[in-house]
């Protein structure tokens, strides 16, 4: 009965609209229910109410920790005597509406592909100059211009100063990071504030100069605040510094460090170099401990041995060769001397020549009273044919 009258009376109750931190969202898969955890500042009480997605989305993007004005109703059940609390309108206000504002403005210029990593632009090692957008005499001024003159002492930096908080503040900021996008000798420019609440960060996430910087041509880093601190800037910066003293550490490096690397690279060189020179040294001694380099001319007199042996080899040959062919020439000689006219002429054989120089083979060749030409073997004869005496006459 008592449950049933605490039923009766939270109905007749109603509505009523609370102010609440909206602590947690949670959206569970397979239903459409969200579940909302509300807590109310005054109170120190935190309760859970139940939304659907429509009523959500008309509030536009919210972010927890955001601070919202929502209609609830309760509800008892009397089975298990729990509260239960449902919400049919909720609007974010103060800091809530500021961060909702944000957020729809972050997935406006997301959705347009303005974060993407590959429009990111590297920074350069060691930049001819440093292009600073900061406050005039502001301490992240000194942070930046004092942590990169530590880093590297010739660093040059180009500052121009804007408001960083205020209505005017978008404008200039906007002016002087195109003055240095084009001077021609800045190589990075960093956008640099101090800490500070969401109102007074909110030039560095105005769409203006989100747009500004995205069509930067020099890359740009963003240092606005402390670590927490999270401007839409951060997003479509090509880098994002934690704070401006971290801004100065990315955009020079460390000449300490730098003069430590080159050490170091010169000793590996030096050991390169020393091993290089060792390893050539001992292969030179390994050649130079071969026996032709030795003694060079020890091969040359090996050499002259075979020559002369080549020489003597030849020698015999060539001499051989000859007495073969002198003795043949010889052999053939003989049969040419045996053979010839001259060798019968020596035996005591004459020939006749007739007047024409024809040799006489018959007596029928000539008449008595012819001049015939005796050619003897150590001359001629001139003789005069007297008789003819044919063989078998007298």
């Amino acid at each position: 009965m008592i449950a049933r009258a605490v039923r009766g009376w939270v109905e007749r109750l109603g509505a009523v609209w609370v102010e609440a931190q909206l602590i947690e969202i949670n959206r569970r898969s397979g239903t459409r229910t969200i579940f909302l955890t509300l807590r109310d500042k005054l109170a120190e009480v935190s309760v859970s109410a139940t939304v659907s997605p429509i009523t959500l989305d008309s509030a536009g993007p919210l972010a927890e920790g955001a601070t919202v004005v929502a209609r609830i109703k309760p509800t008892f059940f009397e089975s298990s005597g729990r509260f239960v609390f449902s919400c049919d309108a909720i609007t974010p206000i103060g800091e809530g509406r500021l961060l909702a504002r944000l957020e729809q403005t972050k997935r406006l210029l997301q959705a347009e592909g303005l974060f993407a990593p590959a429009l990111k632009k590297s920074l350069p090692f060691l930049p001819r100059a440093v292009g600073l957008v900061t406050g005039a005499g502001s301490a992240a001024e000194r942070d930046v211009v004092e942590n990169a003159r530590r880093r590297w002492p010739a660093v040059r930096i180009i500052t121009r100063y804007a408001l960083v908080q205020g209505p005017q503040a978008c404008e200039q900021i906007i002016a002087a990071v195109e003055q240095l996008d084009r001077h021609p000798e800045v190589d990075v420019i960093v956008i640099a504030r101090g800490g500070g609440s969401v109102e007074d960060l909110l030039p560095f996430s105005d769409e203006g100069l989100i747009r500004a910087v995205a069509a930067c041509r020099t890359p740009v880093v963003s240092a606005i605040g402390h670590e927490s601190d999270s401007p839409i800037l951060d997003l479509v910066a090509d880098h994002r510094a934690s704070t401006p003293t971290d801004a100065a550490k990315r955009i020079v490096p460390d000449v300490a460090d730098e003069a430590a690397r080159v050490a170091q690279a010169r000793q590996r060189m030096i050991q390169a170099v020393s091993g290089l020179v060792g390893r050539q040294q001992e292969f030179l001694n390994s050649l130079r401990s071969r026996p032709v380099l030795l003694d060079p001319a020890g091969s040359f007199a090996r050499r002259y041995e075979q020559l002369a042996d080549l020489r003597h080899r030849s020698d015999r040959a060539i001499g051989s060769t000859i007495e073969r062919e002198s003795a043949l020439v010889g052999h053939q000689l003989a049969r040419v001397r045996a053979m010839s006219p001259q060798a019968t002429l020596e035996r005591g054989y004459s020939i006749l020549l007739d007047q024409q120089g024809t040799a006489v083979r018959s007596v029928n060749q000539v008449t008595s009273e012819d001049d015939l030409l005796a050619q003897l073997a150590d001359g001629q004869l001139m003789i005069k044919v007297l008789e003819l005496r044919p063989r078998g006459e007298g």
